[in-house]
């Protein structure tokens, strides 16, 4: 079976990586040429374990091409996948331009029936938007050509891209013919050999579970944060609080971690847009609305713990930041809420050292040379007058405390994942502070 997938993003590439894995021929395409020339040298644009060592070894076996040149190659292919970014628009509706984009390339240059799949996060209705602009292409051409258009969700955790990929929980997808059904079922069946678990939808109800899906975590984060922060006023753990409520069948146990916020290239996105898509559609998703003020608000708290603990008198402080990341085992900073922190001390006066074992580049191409950049996690301590905790990667989990406090000029280690023990720290001679103990 031969495919294309456009747009070499994450998912795109993670998506085009996998399926070439399983043995499909597959021809992944960017309009970015410096980073289609990248892979083709076999140089990998984002950190994913494991990503790297499979591409290669799918493209040395020739199972796995890039090209610029959707055209040169949909001839050959029956399925064409677009994984095109969808990035907020200024009123933090999707932005589909990149989608259509796609759409209008598909139908200007298909010769016999192909199915045309969105894996973007796209709004509800999408899928007639899509559908509109392939048939334009055609009638401009003056030739009947039958597609189908179908709607398949992604659910990657970066991270753990891979394994979600090769072993999913549930694959979505929305179709709207037995053809379409059929192609999709031929092209997911050998990641479900023990377990058939295709869920085949309608389309719109295919591009609403993803937006639900991540909605409802990012409110559970929320809620959890809300909680811990009451949990502080009132004297409570949070830790406790978690156990005891995530033992309840009903609720359970994950994405009930109170932290410094959630962020990454998802959640913040995906519960803006599915609030412009209520209030287009004359609703008021009210609840949402609450998960979003939360979490804006949560990305301040280490923030205000230190400005609190030196009572605002931060001018001058030197202030060591573990952690770029949104979340361990990736590079990718967007929306990360230490570019929140790293903007507010800057604002207060505060000289900055940063570590983070893969986003130092990320971070440099975000912010220049605003931050001094550690060679490691204990070079960054030297001299600070705090450590903020804000990503939980292994190696952060037990350091030298020792090392760390004979560096340090004030031992205060403000933990924004709580992956420490107070006890222990306290007896270590540091001040520990974290979210909801």
């Amino acid at each position: 079976m031969k495919i294309a997938v456009v747009g070499s993003g994450y998912v795109g590439l993670v998506s085009g990586a996998c399926f070439a894995e399983m043995g499909v021929d597959v021809t992944c395409v960017d309009i970015d040429v410096e980073k289609i020339n990248r892979l083709k040298r076999g140089e990998i644009p984002i950190y994913e374990p494991g990503l790297d060592e499979m591409v290669l070894r799918n493209m040395q076996e020739h199972r796995l091409h890039f090209t610029t040149d959707l055209a040169a190659c949909i001839d050959d292919v029956e399925v064409v996948f677009s994984a095109v970014g969808t990035p907020p628009d200024e009123d933090g509706s999707a932005d589909l331009h990149y989608v259509l984009n796609v759409a209008r390339t598909f139908g200007r240059h298909i010769k016999k029936y192909t199915l045309l799949v969105t894996k973007s996060t796209v709004p509800v209705g999408t899928s007639l938007l899509v559908k509109n602009a392939i048939q334009e292409e055609l009638d401009k051409r003056g030739i009947s050509v039958p597609f189908d258009v179908a709607s398949n969700p992604e659910f990657l955790k970066e991270g753990v891209a891979i394994k979600d990929f090769m072993s999913p929980d549930r694959v979505v997808v929305g179709v709207e013919s037995e053809q379409a059904k059929e192609m999709m079922s031929r092209l997911y069946r050998p990641f479900l050999l023990q377990n058939f678990r295709i869920i085949f939808t309608d389309i719109p109800s295919a591009e609403m579970i993803k937006y639900a899906a991540n909605s409802m975590l990012a409110t559970r984060i929320s809620f959890m944060n809300d909680i811990a922060n009451l949990c502080e006023l009132v004297g409570a753990d949070v830790n406790m609080v978690r156990k005891g409520i995530g033992s309840d069948s009903r609720i359970g146990s994950k994405f009930l971690y109170p932290g410094c916020g959630y962020g990454g290239s998802c959640f913040p996105k995906d519960v803006k847009a599915l609030i412009k898509t209520a209030q287009k559609s004359g609703y008021e998703m009210k609840v949402l609305q609450a998960v979003e003020e939360v979490n804006e608000l949560q990305k301040s708290i280490l923030y205000r713990k230190l400005q609190r603990y030196y009572n605002g008198n931060l001018a001058g402080k030197a202030i060591a930041v573990w952690g770029l990341a949104f979340k361990p085992e990736t590079d990718d900073m967007r929306e990360a809420t230490s570019l929140v922190t790293i903007k507010l001390l800057q604002e207060a006066g505060c000289r900055v050292m940063v570590f983070d074992p893969v986003s130092m580049n990320e971070c440099r191409r975000r912010i220049g040379d605003t931050v001094e950049y550690a060679d490691d996690m204990y070079a960054a301590v030297q001299d600070a007058d705090a450590l903020l905790v804000h990503t939980e990667w292994k190696q952060f989990r037990l350091p030298n405390w020792n090392r760390i406090k004979d560096a340090m000029s004030v031992p205060l280690i403000i933990d924004g994942r709580n992956i420490y023990d107070a006890a222990e720290l306290q007896k270590a001679g540091f001040t520990y502070l974290s979210i909801g103990r």
